[in-house]
C-alpha cells in the first residue's frame, strides 16, 4: 500500500503549517497509523525560507508534549506531483494554491483545514496568529488538533 502524502499550508510557513504537520506525524503515529500517512509543510510566500517555526507556536506546543523543529519552505506547482492532499489554513491560502494549479487533478487536492474541524466547517479558517498575542497560538493549537484528528477519521472512513 502507497503512504498517503499530505501537505499544509499557510502563508509563511512558520505557524499553522508546520504545527499541522508535526501534529499530524505525531496523532497518526499515536493512533498506528504513522506506516500509512506522511506529512509536510509549506507556505504560499517565501519570507520564511530556511527559518525554524515561530517560537511561539513551538513554546504552546511544547507546554502540550508536542516537541518540534524543521524549516519554512514555499510551496512550488511540483508539489502538487508529490502530495496527495494539499491542506490549506485560510481561503487565501487555498485561493493561492489554485491558482498555482495547473490542472482540474491538482485543484481537486486542495482543500480548507477546517472542513475538518466538528467545532468548523466550510469556509472557516485557521487563523494566523503571528500578530497576536500567546491567547492566539493557544486558540490555533486546539482547532489544529481538532481538524488534524478529524481528518485523519475521514482518511480512515475512505471520505478524503
Amino acid at each position: 500500500m502507497a503512504v498517503k502524502k499530505i501537505c499544509f499550508v499557510c502563508l509563511g510557513n512558520i505557524c499553522r503549517s508546520p504545527l499541522a504537520e508535526h501534529m499530524f506525524n505525531h496523532v497518526a503515529n499515536e493512533m498506528g497509523l504513522g506506516d500509512k500517512y506522511q506529512a509536510r509543510s509549506a507556505g504560499t510566500a517565501g519570507w520564511h525560507v530556511g527559518e525554524p517555526p515561530d517560537e511561539r507556536m513551538r513554546r504552546v506546543a511544547a507546554s502540550r508534549g508536542l516537541v518540534y523543529n524543521g524549516s519554512g519552505r514555499q510551496f512550488t506547482r511540483q508539489d502538487f506531483d508529490n502530495y496527495d492532499l494539499i491542506i490549506a489554513m485560510d481561503s487565501d491560502n487555498k485561493r493561492q494554491l489554485m491558482n498555482l494549479a495547473r490542472s482540474d487533478a491538482d485543484r481537486s487536492k486542495i482543500r480548507l483545514m477546517r472542513e475538518f474541524d466538528p467545532q468548523g466547517g466550510p469556509g472557516q479558517a485557521v487563523p494566523d496568529p503571528y500578530y497576536g498575542g500567546i491567547n492566539g497560538f493557544e486558540e490555533v493549537y486546539d482547532i489544529v488538533e481538532r481538524s488534524v484528528r478529524g481528518l485523519l477519521e475521514a482518511l480512515e472512513k475512505g471520505e478524503v
